[in-house]
């Protein structure tokens, strides 16, 4: 390497230099927009004018959605499930009836949901309670769990929880069954309870452990159920693919909600003589009373709830937009009018 002998610093060989193009040598041609007035001015109007037209239309869809919601909690005497809420207890499980009276039809297909509030899902420590390679189907964290999963480790006699965690442990498990009077009949509504979960859950993130040809039963052999599970993992269901981590009324449980009151999807109402929705007229709903919340100050409900082409009912979303888009046309009226006085003020002084 030679040295250059002004300023004694190496030259800089030729092979090191780019070649003398456009594009290396940055002299590419390039086009940069003039934000002018009348170039930013009609496009904040527009998009004002885009905005509000959205809303509206989220805002009509959400309206025409037909949504019922019903407290069961038991809080006070005289309550439907006041005498289960009262004496609940692991070793006496309770059922209770509540008479639903629907006066206009629901569009298929309903969906069934039940809500928690003032269950904070989002905290820390609540949320990072569990093993994903558990969850996950990996067999040594079958009974080889996480730290993440503390206190919810290991039983009395040393076994591991399978799942593990807190999250597991306080795994909702109400039960309803729905049943419409006709004529003095009860017939039977069916609750479809496959497809109530993400499909990446179900699919990927959520796996079965195996080992050769072994069955679940045997595979969990050495694990203890969580504490307050009335059954073990792989007897959830009778569906055998139900069972176990891809239990779906277990994986919806299992992804958290962000805030203190939510709804997780139970079931959907989309077969038989409801293929259509539910029909105008007296509903009996018998649950299983097994949740506790009044230790916490919660509260239960079951909510049904037709569909459209954005989901859920969910003013949030179409009220947003109105608020966004009529700003926006605001501020472009607002910007305007400056723009006019400022052009006449700079007319005078040009003058």
């Amino acid at each position: 390497m030679s040295f250059d002998e002004v300023t004694n610093k190496p030259e800089r060989l030729s092979s090191q230099r780019p070649d003398n193009t456009a594009f290396t040598q940055q002299r590419l041609p390039a086009w940069t927009p003039l934000l002018s007035a009348g170039l930013v001015l009609p496009f904040v109007f527009l998009a004002g004018l885009a905005f509000i037209g959205i809303g509206i239309g989220l805002n009509y869809s959400s309206n025409n959605i037909t949504e019922c919601e019903y407290d069961y909690t038991g809080a006070q005497s005289g309550d439907s499930c006041f005498e289960c809420a009262s004496t609940l207890n692991a070793s006496n499980p309770c059922s209770c009836n509540i008479t639903l009276n629907i006066t206009q039809q629901f569009k298929g297909p309903v969906f069934m949901y039940y809500e928690l509030s003032n269950f904070y899902q989002n905290h820390y420590r609540y949320m990072i309670s569990k093993d994903d390679k558990q969850l996950g189907g990996i067999l040594y964290n079958l009974k080889n769990p996480a730290n993440e999963c503390s206190p919810y480790l290991f039983d009395f006699a040393g076994k591991p929880f399978a799942p593990c965690g807190v999250i597991a442990n306080s795994m909702f498990n109400d039960s309803f069954k729905l049943y419409y009077k006709d004529n003095g009949k009860e017939v039977d509504v069916p609750l479809v309870g496959k497809g109530i979960s993400w499909w990446t859950d179900y699919n990927v993130k959520f796996r079965n452990p195996t080992n050769g040809n072994q069955t679940l039963s045997e595979i969990f052999q050495g694990t203890a159920k969580p504490l307050n599970w009335m059954k073990a993992a792989y007897d959830l269901s009778d569906d055998p693919f139900n069972n176990g981590f891809i239990n779906e009324d277990f994986i919806v449980w299992m992804r958290t909600a962000a805030l203190p009151t939510f709804r997780k999807l139970y079931r959907r109402i989309e077969t038989g003589n409801f293929t259509s929705g539910l029909l105008p007229g007296e509903y009996i709903l018998k649950i299983n009373y097994n949740y506790p919340v009044l230790s916490f100050g919660g509260r239960k409900k079951v909510v049904f709830s037709s569909v459209s082409w954005m989901g859920g009912k969910n003013p949030f979303l179409g009220i947003a937009y109105l608020v966004f888009g009529s700003l926006c046309t605001f501020v472009s009226f607002i910007m305007l009018i400056v723009y006019i006085k400022y052009q006449e003020k700079s007319n005078d002084i040009n003058l």
